[in-house]
């Protein structure tokens, strides 16, 4: 009867025998013991790029609005002045437009939400569990059209005796024309999807249960609607709100396609970027300030929180 060699008198041949950890490994190792130096090195490259390329560029902007510019020679005198921000204050124009492009950001992202919501219920809700994703991709489709090209076709729409002029005209109407109620209209319709999609995955999470619960206690559709499905939703609409009124509020170019006279915040930094980059700045500086306020107006509502 022979028995087994002892187990132990192999294990320091392997021990031996087994490679040295590479750095590689160690490295990993050490990462792996150390989760705050994992999550800082992750993080450094894009924190990185946005204190350089967003933040940089905000204090520059900042920096330059107190500079001025040579009446003659047009170049920018870096030297300290609050001329700029002087203007800003006692010029009645500038407090016009600012005012004017806040209420049309106001005005689109209250339209794009009235709008995107019975799309997004639809969406989500209503049709058929085969048909979502294709819908989806319909809602998606505008935004992979050129910019440009959805403006100059809102132009032709919109004309005087155009596309909506020949709809209306039978019914004794005529078309808003170019004009400030045509900016609302291009720009619901240019950044309506940012606010369909963040509805359309929320309602998607809805669940059933609570709609069934709703119409068991008696509950109509106002009061379900009120009670049950906007409070679930407000942090999609906040998030849609953001997009919406952003762009919006920095938006000039379809204002020069369809706004006619109107001037708005973008149309006067646009004009003076290269007459005079100070003054230019100083203007830049009210959207960023106006957005700023927005998200924190947004944020005392708690709709962020859940986001």
């Amino acid at each position: 009867m022979t028995s087994a060699p002892p187990a132990p008198a192999a294990a320091p041949a392997a021990r031996a025998t087994a490679p040295a950890a590479g750095p590689v490994r160690r490295l990993a190792g050490s990462l792996h013991r150390r989760p705050r130096l994992r999550l800082a090195l992750l993080l450094s490259a894009p924190l990185t790029w946005l204190v350089l390329a967003y933040l940089g560029s905000l204090a520059a902007l900042f920096l330059s609005a107190f500079w001025s510019t040579d009446p003659f020679t047009s170049d920018v005198v870096r030297t300290w002045t609050g001329r700029n921000f002087q203007a800003l204050v006692t010029s009645g124009v500038y407090g016009q437009v600012a005012l004017r492009s806040v209420g049309v950001a106001l005005a689109v992202t209250v339209l794009c939400a009235v709008i995107a919501f019975p799309v997004a219920f639809y969406t989500a809700r209503v049709a058929r569990p085969r048909w979502r994703p294709l819908l989806v991709v319909g809602l998606l489709m505008p935004l992979w059209a050129s910019y440009l090209v959805k403006a100059y076709a809102w132009r032709i729409i919109l004309a005087e005796g155009g596309l909506l002029d020949s709809v209306l005209a039978p019914l004794g109407l005529d078309g808003p024309g170019y004009g400030l109620p045509a900016v609302v209209i291009v720009l619901t319709y240019l950044w309506l999807p940012y606010m369909v999609l963040p509805l359309h995955a929320a309602l998607e999470q809805l669940p059933d249960n609570l709609l069934d619960a709703s119409a068991d206690l008696g509950a109509r559709t106002w009061r379900t609607f009120r009670s049950v499905v906007l409070p679930m939703v407000l942090p999609a609409v906040a998030a849609g709100s953001v997009f919406t009124f952003s762009l919006s509020l920095g938006d000039y170019i379809a204002v020069q396609i369809v706004g006619g006279k109107t001037q708005l915040i973008g149309n006067l930094i646009a004009a003076n970027i290269t007459l005079d980059p100070p003054l230019a700045a100083a203007l830049g500086t009210l959207p960023v300030a106006a957005i700023v306020l927005y998200l924190l107006a947004v944020r005392r509502t708690g709709a962020l929180g859940s986001l």
